[in-house]
C-alpha cells in the first residue's frame, strides 16, 4: 500500500497517512456500500464482471494496476547493494516470509478450514477460502512496511534494501510457490492464469515502474518526491472501489452468513502473530540491532495483498471464496499491524537486555 514520504530513497521518512491511519473504516464503508450496490443493482455488476479477456477482468485489471505501480515506483532497485551490510536481519526476514509465512498459512488454513470450521462454512468453498489463504501470505508486503518501520524508529536503508529484494524475488517465485501450495492443498491449478497473473501484476508492473522512476528522478530526486505523494491517493482509491466490486458481488454470501469473515480472520491472526514474533526473537538470538529487529519481524509478518486481491479474482472469480479471503486480509491488515509496531516498541528495553 502506499505511504507518504519525506525523502524515497535511502532515508526514506514515511509517516502514516490519514488513509492508511483509518483503512479498516474505509474497507469497512466498502463493504456496507458494496453490498448495498450490489443489492440494488444486481444487472450492472453482473455486466461488469463479464467485461473480461482471457479471464481477465478489465476494470479490475485497471484498477490493480493503479493501485500497484505506485507502490513499486517508490522501490530503489539499487538498494540491494546495501543487501550485504545487515545481512543477518536480511536472512531472518528472508527465512519467514518464503519459507515459514506461506507454509504456515497453507496449515492453518487446512486445520482451521477443513477441520476446525468446516461444518460452519460452505463446504463448496473450502478448497476456495484456502487458496485465498495462500494467496495472501505468498508474497510479503511492498511499500506500507515503510510506514511501520518509520513507527517502530526502524533502520531505512534496512527497510529499503529488505523491500527490494523481496521484490526481485517475488518476480521469479511468487508463481511456483503458489502453485507448489495449492498443490499441497489438493487444489487444481489453474497454470494459464496463474503465469498470466504473474506476468500482469508483477512483471510488467515491476518494469514499467522503474521505467517511470527513471523518468521522474531524471528531473530531481524532489521531483520523484512531490509524484510519489500524489500517487498515494491514486492507490488507495483504486484499492476501495476495487473492494466495492468485490462486495457487491459478495453481498449475499456476507449477509447470509457474516460469521465468515470472523473465521477467515482466525488463521490470518495467528500467522501474523506467530512470524512476527518468530522474526523478533530470531533477529534476538542473532544479536540483530532493534532498529533492524523491528521491521523485519512486521516485514516478516505483512502481506503483499493488494496482489492477492488481484490474482484471486483472475484465479477464481469475484464471487470465489478466494476472493473473499484475501478481502478479510485486508480489513484487519493495519490495526493488526500496528498492534505488532506497539509490541515492538515497547519490548526494547527487553530486547536489548542481552
Amino acid at each position: 500500500m502506499s505511504a507518504h514520504t519525506t525523502e524515497v530513497a535511502g532515508g526514506a521518512a514515511p509517516a502514516i497517512g490519514f488513509f492508511e491511519r483509518y483503512l479498516t473504516l474505509w474497507v469497512t464503508l466498502c463493504i456496507v456500500a458494496g453490498i448495498l450496490l450490489g443489492r440494488t443493482f444486481p444487472d450492472g455488476f453482473a455486466a461488469i464482471a463479464q467485461m473480461e479477456v482471457a479471464r481477465v477482468n478489465l476494470p479490475v485489471g485497471v484498477l490493480i494496476w493503479c493501485m500497484v505501480l505506485p507502490m513499486l515506483v517508490k522501490i530503489d532497485f539499487g538498494a540491494l547493494g546495501q543487501v550485504k551490510s545487515q545481512w543477518r536481519g536480511i536472512g531472518v526476514t528472508l527465512f519467514v516470509n518464503w519459507f515459514v509465512k506461506p507454509f504456515s498459512m497453507a496449515l492453518l488454513g487446512w486445520i482451521f478450514i477443513r477441520h476446525v470450521f468446516a461444518d460452519l462454512l460452505p463446504a463448496d468453498q473450502h478448497d476456495s477460502y484456502i487458496a485465498g489463504l495462500i494467496l495472501l501470505a505468498a508474497a510479503p508486503c511492498t511499500a506500507m512496511v515503510f510506514v511501520w518501520s518509520q513507527l517502530c524508529k526502524g533502520d531505512p536503508y534496512f527497510t529499503l534494501s529488505q523491500v527490494a529484494l523481496n521484490d526481485s524475488i517475488m518476480v521469479v517465485a511468487f508463481g511456483p510457490l503458489v502453485a507448489l501450495l495449492l498443490g499441497l492443498a489438493s487444489i487444481t491449478v489453474p497454470w494459464d492464469t496463474l503465469v498470466t497473473s504473474v506476468v500482469l501484476y508483477i512483471v510488467i508492473p515491476v518494469i514499467l515502474s522503474q521505467v517511470i522512476r527513471a523518468a521522474l528522478l531524471r528531473r530531481g530526486p524532489a521531483h520523484l518526491e512531490r509524484a510519489v505523494r500524489q500517487f498515494g491517493p491514486l492507490s488507495i482509491s483504486a484499492l476501495l472501489l476495487t473492494l466495492v466490486l468485490l462486495f457487491a458481488f459478495q453481498g449475499e454470501a456476507i449477509t447470509t452468513q457474516p460469521a465468515i469473515i470472523a473465521m477467515l480472520a482466525v488463521p490470518i491472526l495467528i500467522q501474523v502473530i506467530f512470524n512476527s514474533g518468530l522474526a523478533y526473537l530470531l533477529n534476538r538470538k542473532l544479536k540483530v540491532p532493534h532498529c533492524v529487529a523491528g521491521p523485519s519481524s512486521l516485514i516478516g509478518a505483512s502481506n503483499f495483498f493488494e496482489l492477492a486481491v488481484a490474482t484471486a479474482i483472475s484465479l477464481f472469480g469475484f464471487q470465489s471464496g478466494a476472493a473473499l479471503a484475501t478481502v478479510v486480509g485486508v480489513l484487519i491488515e493495519v490495526p493488526v499491524m500496528l498492534l505488532v509496531v506497539a509490541v515492538v516498541n515497547r519490548s526494547q528495553h527487553w530486547y536489548e537486555s542481552r
